[in-house]
């Protein structure tokens, strides 16, 4: 299908797909098509996901002592940099940009962000479902100006809103002063954060400029942030509306024309089916999606010391096509989404896994359904934190994190560390009682200078990154964990999460076993091999120390 037929079905009117094209190539003209192939992705490819300013100093632009610590500490271990919202905001931590192709200069420049790229790839942040209400494009909306009149959605009497699904529980409309009086626009997610409307052809062909911009501009993939959000119709949900995939599969085929080497990445904290369906046909929509059930899934196997329901829902994911992949990770600057679980756990199991996470010191945000039931929403809380009791040792909170990290290197897809994952950070209680937001728990700025102290001498960190670094040095060298390599689930026993990855082209077999429990577990399987972590044979019933992990290679 061409971008006319797509922009057909979106707007329902040939004229408007014609008016649509039109002004989208005028603003298109100042790039040149590229030819440069799309890269393959493979066992070497890991990302970093981290704000701009999570490393800080006194005398550089933040980003550059990010660049200073990857280049002493890291290297080619990790591929891709996701630099979360990295321009000028209002609020949420940057996903409430006032200027889309700025650099927040507490960050650094464009030149800054550009030097990264010369060692790594980097995923930039698309925060264009919603924008700060600052933004230049807001202000003239709120003056009168013909042009930006209809970049957002007012309110209407005859629009039914009753079935709007939302993250929040702040109102769904918010009242500003404009010229013409009060008016009031959506807001899904706060009053500062207001939606774009799709249905202007004027912003929708903005903000492909824009993704076309980024790509131009150092990115090769892009993070299509709270994208199911986009596209709002009367009597709807207002989430995964067709015309949002459609809109997507438009920005996906204007980026195969001008960078085709960019890849869509949608994040889209849902259940699982939702969630995949942005791949679309498998070569037409979003190269990646996140896999958001694998955070909560992993750490309830490790609560519960019992991997059948992850390995239950690990035996049940669709064939990727060649095309498409699983962007997998543990942590990140969210919290621990639970709604990804529904269909996969049951009430009482996520309520279970909230107090779990209170009793480790984490803070939970809820939500309250249409009859005033209020259920766990979110758990905040730092990875490491949420895995481990207060009361644990270094040596059993290590071995235990180590091994959750261990299972998402391991999965099918490209995995993604969050930073303080990688650097051994734990919750940060100072921040979340300055700022009040739960999830700055797992949103600390760290002093560049400190921190290289606590990874040069004999630390809880430096152990926690010397351990990570060991696990991507051997991950890299084996094929067997391509993303385009068969994943095959084995049910072993309950308490070990196992399954077994083949890369059919380069005929390599890696069996993955991992003890979620603190219990040793003898398994009497005729698995054989090298063990890759420890290099001993494998030749006969393998007895698993609690929480051990094994990568065997035939």
């Amino acid at each position: 299908m061409d971008i006319k037929q797509r922009l057909v079905k979106i707007y329902n009117s040939e004229a408007k797909a014609y008016e649509f094209i039109k002004l989208l190539n005028e603003k298109l003209e100042k790039y040149q098509s590229n030819s440069q192939a799309r890269k393959s992705l493979s066992q070497k490819d890991v990302v970093l996901i981290t704000y701009g300013d999570s490393i800080t100093g006194e005398q550089l632009k933040n980003i550059n002592y990010l660049k200073q610590l990857m280049d002493k500490y890291v290297g080619d271990l990790i591929s891709a940099i996701h630099i979360l919202p990295m321009f000028p905001y209002t609020s949420d931590d940057g996903f409430s940009v006032i200027n889309y192709k700025e650099i927040d200069k507490t960050i650094g420049t464009w030149n800054d962000i550009l030097k990264l790229s010369d060692n790594y790839d980097l995923m930039y942040d698309a925060v264009i479902n919603h924008i700060s209400q600052k933004s230049e494009w807001f202000k003239k909306c709120l003056e009168g100006d013909e042009k930006y009149k209809n970049y957002f959605i007012k309110y209407q009497d005859n629009y039914d809103y009753s079935k709007v699904i939302r993250p929040r529980t702040s109102p769904l409309f918010s009242e500003y002063r404009t010229n013409e009086g009060n008016k009031k626009y959506l807001t899904t997610f706060s009053e500062d954060q207001v939606d774009i409307n799709y249905e202007s052809i004027d912003a929708a062909t903005d903000i492909i400029e824009l993704l076309v911009y980024y790509a131009k501009n150092g990115a090769t993939f892009i993070r299509l942030d709270a994208i199911g959000f986009l596209w709002k119709e009367s009597g709807t949900t207002c989430l995964h509306n067709d015309k949002t995939h459609e809109m997507i599969k438009v920005m996906r085929e204007v980026l195969d024309e001008y960078v085709p080497k960019t890849m869509l990445i949608t994040e889209t904290n849902v259940p699982h089916k939702d969630n995949i369906s942005y791949f679309g046909n498998g070569s037409d929509e979003a190269q990646l999606v996140y896999q958001f059930p694998l955070p909560p899934l992993t750490l309830f196997s490790f609560m519960k010391e019992d991997a059948t329901k992850l390995s239950k829902w690990a035996d049940s994911l669709d064939v990727l096509s060649e095309e498409t992949t699983f962007f997998n990770f543990l942590a990140s600057h969210d919290g621990i989404g639970l709604r990804p679980t529904e269909g996969i756990l049951t009430d009482e199991e996520r309520n279970e896994m909230a107090i779990f996470v209170l009793t480790n010191g984490g803070r939970i945000n809820y939500k309250t359904d249409n009859s005033g039931v209020k259920s766990p929403y979110e758990l905040n809380i730092n990875y490491q934190d949420a895995l481990s009791s207060p009361y644990d040792s270094d040596e059993k909170r290590i071995k235990r994190f180590i091994a959750s990290q261990v299972l998402l290197m391991s999965v099918v897809g490209i995995p993604a560390i969050y930073i303080h994952s990688l650097l051994g950070s734990r919750n940060d209680y100072l921040g979340v009682e300055k700022s009040g937001i739960n999830r700055r728990i797992n949103r600390e700025k760290l002093d560049y200078s400190k921190l290289c102290e606590k990874l040069d001498k004999d630390s809880f960190r430096k152990e926690i990154l010397k351990q990570l670094l060991n696990v991507l040095t051997i991950r890299r060298e084996e094929s067997a964990f391509s993303p385009i390599a068969k994943q095959e689930v084995m049910f072993l026993d309950k308490r070990i999460f196992a399954i077994k990855r083949i890369n059919s082209e380069t005929n390599s077999t890696v069996t993955v076993l991992i003890n979620v429990s603190s219990k040793q577990v003898v398994l009497n399987v005729p698995i054989t091999g090298k063990e890759l972590f420890t290099g001993r044979k494998i030749d006969e019933n393998i007895v698993m120390n609690g929480l051990e992990f094994m990568w065997i290679k035939e």
